[in-house]
């Protein structure tokens, strides 16, 4: 797993107040009821952002980081996975995430982005909002998968990533939107050439991918309470922002 309770999300390099944010509750095209956290700028903002989290699903961590995404500029989503066998309830340090994390599927996954995504641009009320997701680990993987999911992204980042190939590689045909590879170099659960060759395939299908490795970075580390990686968070977050930034709409 990635955080704890005691994790916290990293300060974008600029931030603007924020409006309304909390929890909600969206429905997936095949009826599932799962648990979210919305959060919007106080401003107009022309981005959106789908959160994937890690394993343990909408932990406090990824409902903090949405606040930070809006303070970035960008109306945001976070999901949780587990709607559809352990309900909406809370998902902090005392969530059984290991019971349920086995009956996550692709298809479940691509259902909740799905519903995220269309709330987004209801609430946008633009149907062109260029929208983009963003995991971390278990998320980070099937943050780079929604590109060939259909949903007209403008992009899929991905932090850490475990597991590329197992996790996404069937969807590379299919994928259009660019992807953003930010991974740790002490990373220990995935190797250097899975991430080589996962990028390499997907490159190969015409699709851009951007990639980052922060050498001596561990797993997790883009957390405001890692003192030693704060150079490694500012940066990814520079990466994303500009990534953000172009904005180009639904691919």
């Amino acid at each position: 797993m990635c955080h704890t309770d005691d994790s916290r999300a990293p300060e974008p390099p600029r931030r603007g107040p924020v409006g309304e944010h909390g929890l909600l509750e969206l429905v997936s095209a095949d009826g599932n009821r799962f648990r979210a956290y919305s959060a919007r700028p106080a401003v107009a903002s022309h981005r959106g952002m789908v959160i994937l989290p890690d394993v343990r699903g909408l932990h406090p961590y990824y409902e903090d980081l949405a606040v930070r995404f809006a303070e970035a500029g960008c109306r945001t989503i976070a999901i949780d996975y587990f709607g559809r066998t352990a309900g909406t309830g809370s998902r902090d340090d005392s969530f059984d995430w290991k019971s349920h994390f086995q009956k996550v599927t692709p298809t479940g996954v691509a259902h909740e982005v799905r519903a995220a995504v269309e709330r987004l641009r209801k609430d946008a009320g633009e149907p062109g909002l260029p929208v983009y997701t963003v995991g971390f680990c278990f998320g980070g993987a099937n943050s780079w998968r929604q590109s060939g999911e259909g949903h007209g992204l403008a992009g899929c980042i991905g932090f850490y990533g475990g597991h590329p190939m197992e996790r996404a590689g069937d969807a590379i045909p299919t994928m259009t939107a660019p992807l953003l590879m930010l991974l740790a170099g002490a990373d220990q659960g995935t190797t250097p050439e899975e991430f080589v060759e996962f990028a390499r395939q997907v490159r190969a299908r015409g699709v851009e991918v951007i990639s980052h490795t922060y050498p001596g970075a561990p797993h997790s580390f883009f957390d405001r309470s890692f003192a030693e990686h704060q150079d490694a968070c500012r940066d990814a977050w520079t990466q994303i922002l500009a990534f953000v930034d172009r904005g180009k709409g639904p691919g």
